[in-house]
């Protein structure tokens, strides 16, 4: 099957059936970001959801100068919660050390967890230390992903010091959050992290023991590296 050209994806995009548009989107996966983005933004606010939704998520996958600025304004001030929470992941996959403050933001000042989940999964993304107060906090929160996003990031920004915080979460109930607890883990080589992942590992639930023991085979690989 041939792949569509930038002339027919610009047609297929202008399409009033929404399934035209999204395979559109799909379509430009393969174009270089810079003759992307003017067609993703050309359905940034289209009537349907899962359209727009799409696009957001694009614009953090294909990169351009003004990428940034559409994702921060789309995170502060759009209606739907779900486009902020995909425009905060978005911000996450750009990298990009500016956002850190705008995930901030959104973490303390919006009110749908969803949004404050993203936000914090994109602060782990940024790998930036400064993180770790507002990560912390997250781990205050009463919804259980939260927990989940903030387990994973401070382990992806290597936050050694809040090993003692996070082994509280050995015990939970909730077997994702032991898993994520045992991913990041692996990131922050302490005797106690170690201790912890050895006892993860006979965890009865199959993927937190398998986590755990992919962990523990980082560190020492990380030690022998040395």
């Amino acid at each position: 099957m041939n792949q569509p050209s930038l002339e027919q994806i610009a047609v297929q995009l202008e399409s009033p059936n929404s399934r035209d548009r999204l395979l559109a989107l799909v379509s430009l996966r393969q174009f270089p970001a810079a003759d992307a983005v003017p067609l993703i933004k050309k359905v940034l606010y289209d009537e349907i959801l899962p359209v727009r939704s799409m696009a957001v998520f694009a614009l953090g996958v294909k990169q351009t100068e003004e990428c940034y600025e559409i994702l921060v304004k789309l995170l502060e001030t759009d209606p739907d919660y779900g486009i902020r929470a995909d425009a905060a992941g978005a911000l996450g996959y750009l990298e990009d050390g500016r956002a850190f403050e705008p995930l901030v933001r959104a973490f303390y000042e919006d009110t749908e967890w969803l949004v404050r989940f993203s936000a914090a999964v994109s602060l782990g993304n940024l790998k930036d230390i400064r993180a770790k107060e507002v990560l912390l906090k997250a781990l205050e929160s009463e919804e259980a992903v939260l927990h989940q996003a903030a387990i994973a990031a401070l382990g992806e920004i290597e936050a050694v010091d809040t090993v003692d915080r996070l082994l509280q979460f050995a015990p939970s109930e909730d077997w994702l959050i032991r898993q994520r607890l045992a991913e990041a883990l692996g990131n922050l080589k302490t005797e106690k992290s170690i201790s912890a992942l050895k006892f993860l590992a006979k965890d009865p639930h199959p993927q937190v023991s398998q986590a755990a023991t992919l962990s523990l085979e980082r560190l020492e690989e990380g030690s022998t590296e040395q």
